[in-house]
């Protein structure tokens, strides 16, 4: 949304903290961790540990990531005990055992790019020499995910995958569509806001980038196509920025989709209704909103019927 997303919702959140809104609202949280990642290696998850051997410090996942992140509060880390403990990853696995169902492909570059070695399920093993303190990514091998411009999903299915625009970076990265809405509604919906205001974001972050992977025509000044920038002029995206308040929303509304006529909603959404202006026309959310509707008892369908009009959740 270009100049409709005059939300900017980054830049309110600072204005208001000065504001009515009090400093214990929109204090920055700090990460927490993914649901489920508790520094042990339980069944179906995929592991990297800090030394050869499947020793050291362990970092437990249930799902393919494209970023890990390099800086501590925000990336992901070794969790459990031994050495290694708190490093980010990125760079620093020697060793993995896959605990998943599925085979599982550690790359050398981020965005599961370069050089890579797979991992058959059960497996246990060291990384090869190319790898070894040189992973940046991993993926969960099932169906092979689109490439070039295409979308695997429909209007009754959701992509696997989203075309981001890194525009301070310049390039394009295809992102897991799942992993993509965790690191946007954090971004978008302050972590530390209500359950049902949280469903209410996710659905509309969901909504959105779904409509974008179906709909966009957007190529790069280099011809390169996308679905969706990382900034305001769609939704803010920052790789290793999820939270577990936010997870949980998206969790627990992943099976929802929201449509209007059938389609799948392009549901836009600003700070205020003062802010949305002459936009609030049942197309719109306001994101104070929702945490006030919440606050008041309100459910996440009751959010959204009542910002968006004419609306089917199934």
């Amino acid at each position: 949304m270009s100049t409709p997303r005059a939300r900017l919702f980054a830049r309110l959140l600072a204005v208001t903290a000065a504001a009515a809104v009090t400093g214990a609202v929109l204090a920055p949280v700090p990460p927490a961790a993914a649901a489920g990642r508790n520094g042990v290696c339980e069944s179906g998850e995929f592991c990297y540990y800090f030394n050869s051997g499947n020793q050291g410090s362990l970092s437990d996942f249930t799902g393919s990531v494209a970023d890990y992140g390099t800086e501590q509060p925000s990336c992901y880390d070794f969790k459990g005990a031994g050495n290694g403990k708190g490093k980010c990853i990125k760079n620093e696995a020697a060793s993995v055992w896959n605990r998943s169902s599925k085979t599982v492909r550690v790359y050398y570059n981020s965005n599961y790019g370069g050089t890579y070695q797979d991992f058959k399920a059960g497996a246990k093993g060291n990384l090869n020499s190319s790898l070894k303190n040189q992973n940046a990514s991993h993926r969960f091998l099932g169906s092979t995910p689109p490439t070039g411009c295409k979308t695997d999903g429909t209007n009754s299915k959701l992509p696997t995958t989203i075309l981001v625009y890194r525009v301070s970076l310049n390039r394009v990265d295809r992102v897991p569509f799942k992993t993509y809405v965790k690191n946007v509604l954090p971004n978008e919906w302050v972590p530390s806001w209500p359950r049902e205001s949280l469903r209410a974001g996710a659905m509309a972050v969901k909504s959105f980038g779904w409509y974008w992977a179906l709909h966009s025509t957007r190529k790069t000044s280099g011809g390169d196509c996308f679905d969706v920038y990382d900034n305001t002029s769609s939704q803010v995206y920052k790789p290793g920025s999820a939270k577990a308040s936010t997870n949980a929303a998206v969790d627990a509304t992943w099976g929802t989709r929201m449509t209007r006529g059938g389609k799948i909603l392009q549901a836009h959404y600003c700070a205020t209704t003062t802010a949305c202006g002459g936009w609030v026309t049942g197309d719109w959310m306001s994101q104070y909103g929702s945490r006030d509707k919440a606050n008041a008892g309100w459910s996440h369908s009751r959010i959204l019927h009542a910002y968006y009009s004419g609306i089917a959740l199934s």
